[in-house]
């Protein structure tokens, strides 16, 4: 009887991960809603680079949004861009949801993926910015996000492949040159 018991406690014994220092979820675990309350997967941009930039309305870098339009029209092919909208640097996205929106629409013509408001550093950070802030997430680097549009590139396997401060111009060569097949 021991016997048996013992061979049903390994049956379910949960498995060890053999990175124990890294988390085992990836990019396309993480689950968030768009600006319209709507479930976002990212899962739906495997094969994908997906370029997430922490957005802002009311902020000296909000005109990086034209350019990332721009980007994203260049290479939809292969590349997602996602804003993620977040009002903890200097108070410049106090926007509700519908405001947001509009306002991306309306200015720059937004047709990339816009999700709902979130924290991107802090006791409430949003899981998505834990992934890709900590390496014992992403299994690359740690970093700190400083300011609004700083932006994140993941690559098509969902690996995090680097991160850009807000001065890094969303055209630049240091983001083209890792989506350009």
């Amino acid at each position: 009887m021991r016997f048996l018991e013992s061979l049903s406690k390994k049956a379910v014994a949960p498995k060890t991960n053999p990175n124990p220092g890294l988390s085992t979820t990836t990019i396309y675990d993480i689950r968030m809603d768009d600006i319209n309350g709507e479930p976002l997967a990212f899962s739906r941009y495997k094969g994908k680079y997906i370029l997430f930039v922490n957005v802002a309305s009311k902020c000296g870098f909000t005109g990086q949004y034209k350019d990332l339009e721009k980007l994203y029209q260049r290479y939809k092919e292969q590349l997602m861009v996602v804003g993620v909208p977040c009002n903890q640097f200097g108070a410049q996205e106090p926007g509700s949801a519908e405001e947001i929106k509009n306002f991306c629409a309306i200015n720059y013509g937004v047709s990339f993926s816009i999700t709902e408001k979130v924290d991107v550093k802090g006791t409430n950070q949003h899981p998505l910015y834990q992934w890709l802030t900590q390496k014992r997430r992403n299994g690359k680097l740690n970093s700190r996000v400083r300011w609004n549009f700083q932006k994140y590139l993941v690559g098509p396997e969902g690996q995090l492949l680097d991160f850009y401060y807000s001065t890094t111009h969303p055209l630049s060569s240091k983001i083209t040159r890792n989506i350009i097949t």
